[in-house]
């Protein structure tokens, strides 16, 4: 039988962690948009139409974003070249994150809207998150805490040389 584990903080825990953000000033990822590649902004690439950054509250290391500049909530709303250079940008983040990991798996979805998931729906993002075989563990479930084995500059600086040296 499929055993559930509920870990109904996680909400609460991300849409606290924006809201401030939200309603001091606006979308936190249209004013990451024009950032510059930096560890201090946590943005690893640019693109055209398209900016990649580190998520600001991770799931495991190397956890990235990949994001339209643009301000929209839909895929639908995408342009064609959006279109395009968001699928571009979201396979580099893969290829990235395999040179800098070396991962036996990669995670790459979108939660499209609040009910599917997304702490920050009005924006659409997708996540690239690198995976290995018993990467989970206890702490999330039991202790509500999630073990990242790397700080968000050391990471910002396997991905960002990654990026580079494509």
């Amino acid at each position: 039988m499929l055993e559930r584990l509920w870990a109904g903080w996680r909400s609460s825990y991300v849409t606290g962690a924006t809201a401030d953000r939200h309603e001091a000033g606006g979308c936190v990822f249209c004013s990451l948009a024009e950032e510059p590649v930096d560890p201090a902004t946590g943005v690893v690439a640019h693109g055209e139409r398209t900016f990649c950054v580190l998520n600001a509250y991770p799931y495991g290391s190397g956890h990235l974003l990949v994001l339209p500049r643009r301000h929209v909530s839909s895929l639908g709303s995408l342009d064609d070249d959006e279109a395009i250079e968001l699928w571009d940008l979201a396979r580099r983040a893969v290829s990235a994150l395999e040179t800098a990991y070396r991962p036996e798996g990669i995670n790459l979805g979108a939660n499209l809207g609040e009910a599917a998931g997304a702490g920050i729906p009005a924006h659409l993002h997708l996540h690239v998150l690198p995976r290995w075989n018993g990467d989970t563990n206890f702490m999330t479930s039991i202790a509500e805490t999630r073990v990242l084995p790397e700080s968000l500059s050391t990471t910002w600086a396997k991905v960002a040389a990654a990026f580079e040296a494509e």
